[in-house]
């Protein structure tokens, strides 16, 4: 998987399995009774989340989250998605939502001025810096996928070795 050339932030791959959807998940399982200082599974129905731990988690560690659908009686198909810490994509999101907010506002209060005939020169500069900063939220974010590539790369040979074995 190509991560530099994707403007998403949220990496998603599809794969399809010829095993059946409870074999499948018997293998996973198998991988939470492991005690490992490098990562550790969590199983809930058929959602399965790999995560770093210990020593090698930092702020920008990802994880995988994979979803099991069954197919066919002896094919499953397999959603996986790699995400950002949840406690992170959390704050972004509310970075996001704050700058969203006082761009909404500052535009409400710059058409209010442009009916008034009052100056706007000020509310364009915020609503323009608010612009500004949801670039810079992009790039950071950006950053921090890269920053974690070389454990994204980590999880997906994990969750290869797992559905290997």
């Amino acid at each position: 998987m190509d991560t530099d050339n994707e403007i998403r932030l949220r990496l998603r791959f599809y794969k399809d399995v010829s095993e059946n959807i409870d074999a499948l998940r018997a293998k996973f399982a198998k991988y939470t009774e492991i005690k490992s200082n490098d990562y550790f599974v969590k199983i809930r129905g058929y959602h399965i989340w790999l995560n770093i731990k210990g020593a090698q988690k930092t702020y920008y560690s990802p994880h995988l989250h994979i979803e099991l659908e069954k197919k066919t009686e002896t094919e499953t198909h397999i959603r996986g998605l790699f995400g950002p810490d949840p406690t992170l994509w959390t704050f972004f999101m509310f970075l996001h939502f704050m700058v969203a907010g006082i761009f909404l506002i500052f535009s409400g209060i710059a058409y209010s001025n442009y009916v008034l005939k009052n100056p706007i020169t000020m509310d364009l500069v915020v609503m323009a810096l608010m612009v500004c900063v949801w670039f810079l939220l992009y790039f950071i974010a950006k950053q921090i996928r890269k920053s974690g590539h070389k454990q994204m790369d980590y999880l997906d040979d994990l969750f290869n070795e797992m559905i290997a074995s």
